[in-house]
């Protein structure tokens, strides 16, 4: 997954620069910004994303497992399974305010993120991934995206309304 990540940023790189001559053509600013906002939100997030999403061994035979306990998963979890989980949506903790005015603010990526999780949670349930669908992971997602969004916040306090006013 690493090497493909990898691999595929000079990709990203030609995305960010494509829209960001895109938007300079058509007059929007800051035509840069915008398009390292998107493409580090999606470059970022995606490879957590299909991580999360790749099918157990058991996958489509064993039923769907569910942990509404908070923290009871947390304790058994491994250092790697916790900071996977804290970096799940670090990109777009830290670059949604950046891009989108409506999220420029910790509890609003706290709030989005846990969704995003808790959809992603659903559908591990719903195709019976092999994996247990657990309140702690989408705890530990959303603090990640949160962690990261005042990691940014000096950059956002100040450029979220221009953005939004340019978009």
């Amino acid at each position: 997954m690493v090497l493909i990540t990898v691999a595929v940023l000079p990709l990203a790189a030609l995305a960010a620069w494509a829209l960001a001559r895109r938007r300079s053509a058509t007059g929007t600013t800051p035509a840069w910004r915008m398009s390292l906002a998107e493409v580090g939100i999606v470059y970022g997030t995606v490879p957590w994303v299909w991580m999360i999403m790749l099918p157990g061994g058991g996958a489509g035979t064993v039923s769907g497992r569910v942990n509404l306990v908070p923290l009871q998963d947390l304790l058994t979890m491994s250092t790697g399974q916790v900071v996977g989980n804290l970096l799940v949506f670090t990109a777009l903790g830290f670059l949604g305010p950046l891009r989108f005015a409506a999220l420029a603010s910790v509890p609003r990526i706290l709030v989005f993120a846990a969704g995003c999780s808790v959809l992603l949670e659903t559908a591990q349930y719903v195709l019976r991934l092999d994996r247990v669908s657990s309140v702690d992971d989408v705890l530990l997602n959303a603090a990640g995206a949160g962690l990261a969004a005042a990691a940014s916040r000096r950059w956002w306090r100040t450029t979220a309304g221009a953005i939004y006013r340019a978009a």
